[in-house]
């Protein structure tokens, strides 16, 4: 296997709130390909990178924590409702994330990895990705998917929606789109990505 520093592919996974991106990483998962979740590990450095939390105070005041620990309702209610917020913050986090990605990508030996964010487009991530994946899924099922996931109103759902660039924009960024239906129909189709991605390398 290859060992180098950026040796495997890196296929960025992306998509919409609520469009099944977990789902679909998790497939690719069971595949034996391993993923990076952008925004789990932004939370992570959000959390215990001292850096970053001094940057997020500075920008959110203190209430950014509570009792030591990343307020994320807080937080959220802030930069949801402030798009400009929302650019000052994304600044902070995501040069942070970079790093981290690079960091754990030299440590992996597969053909190629799964890079998972929300936001590869927006942040222009894409660029770095060999290939990317987008995965979609009708905005009224996204609504009811976040709805009973985080147990919130439609009307938070579309907010957090409106802060997202739409799937039609995204599509011409992609490679591979996945439609997340049944989940035999989406298995199926990340096997035969997986074989078309392997095929390539």
């Amino acid at each position: 296997m290859k060992t180098k520093y950026n040796s495997a592919k890196v296929v960025g996974l992306t998509g919409g709130i609520g469009s099944g991106k977990t789902t679909v990483a998790q497939y690719f998962r069971d595949l034996g390909v391993p993923v990076y979740i952008a925004d789990e590990r932004a939370k992570h450095l959000m959390q215990h990178d001292l850096e970053v939390r001094k940057c997020i105070v500075d920008l959110l005041g203190t209430e950014a924590y509570e009792n030591e620990r990343l307020n994320r309702t807080y937080i959220a209610s802030r930069v949801f409702a402030d798009k400009n917020l929302l650019q000052k913050l994304n600044a902070i986090v995501h040069p942070a994330v970079a790093a981290d990605f690079s960091k754990w990508l030299s440590e992996q030996a597969t053909p190629y990895v799964i890079k998972e964010s929300a936001l590869l487009v927006e942040t222009g991530d894409y660029k770095s990705c060999d290939w990317v994946i987008l995965v979609t899924a009708p905005e009224a099922e996204r609504i009811k998917r976040v709805m009973k996931r985080d147990k919130v109103a439609a009307d938070a759902v579309k907010a957090r929606i409106a802060n997202q660039l739409p799937d039609q924009d995204k599509q011409k960024y992609a490679d591979y789109i996945i439609e997340t239906q049944s989940k035999f129909t989406t298995k199926n189709i990340i096997n035969d990505i997986n074989v078309k991605i392997l095929n390539k390398i």
